[in-house]
């Protein structure tokens, strides 16, 4: 199926949960993560509208983002190590997985300009995701006004895979109230005002508990 079609399909389900938790359309981006399909496929999903790509890998990014074309704004969606920013840090539009300071401290080091981020928060305790513990994120984002590289935008998690609802919007319920508790800090270098949060098989429940940016790959552009 074309991506422009997958893409009526989706949206569809984006309106429908936005009217259920009284929310405005314009106020949900979708990120079509394009990690596992061709660079036609990702040129695709731009041809058909979408701005917002998606990568978790340095070379898979920095291969598609020389070859596609449009106005396209790049998030970097994978963990990221420290010895890889060199790489992506001055080409990518926003950062979806900030959580170490070792990080933070290689940004402030490579960044030319000031780079959106989202923190990375591991609120479902799975030892196998990256992430920091809900308990330490406001001390972390505290912390990041030490590095001016950095805007702390919003924070980022993912739900356990289970088909258990009630535990998925629990998840994003906890993340939510993280980031009304830090914007209410009002700190200058983190706003915190967005959410990235809510996949394939979640994104309806993530848009009802505030998510304002959905990371959607199968669904959308396909394995």
């Amino acid at each position: 199926m074309k991506v422009s079609e997958k893409l009526k399909v989706i949206n569809k389900d984006i309106q429908a949960a936005a009217e259920r938790a009284g929310r405005n359309t314009a106020d949900i981006n979708i990120v079509a993560v394009t990690k596992y399909v061709s660079n036609d496929r990702t040129q695709e999903a731009v041809d058909a509208g979408l701005v917002h790509l998606g990568e978790n890998r340095p070379e898979g990014f920095k291969e598609k983002s020389e070859t596609i074309s449009g106005d396209v704004n790049w998030h970097y969606i994978g963990s990221l190590q420290s010895r890889k920013v060199k790489n992506v840090i001055n080409e990518v539009d926003f950062l979806h997985s900030l959580d170490r300071i070792s990080l933070a401290k290689e940004i402030q080091k490579r960044a030319e300009k000031q780079v959106p981020c989202f923190i990375q928060v591991n609120v479902s305790g799975e030892e196998q995701k990256h992430g920091l513990s809900p308990e330490n994120t406001s001390q972390f984002v505290e912390e990041l006004a030490n590095y001016d590289k950095i805007k702390v935008i919003g924070l980022m998690t993912m739900a356990p895979l289970t088909e258990d609802k009630e535990v998925i919007r629990s998840c994003f319920k906890q993340l939510a109230e993280l980031r009304k508790e830090i914007a209410a800090k009002n700190l200058q270098h983190a706003p915190c005002t967005e959410l990235s949060m809510g996949m394939s098989n979640d994104f309806t429940i993530a848009i009802e508990e505030g998510a304002t940016y959905i990371r959607i790959g199968s669904s959308l552009v396909g394995e």
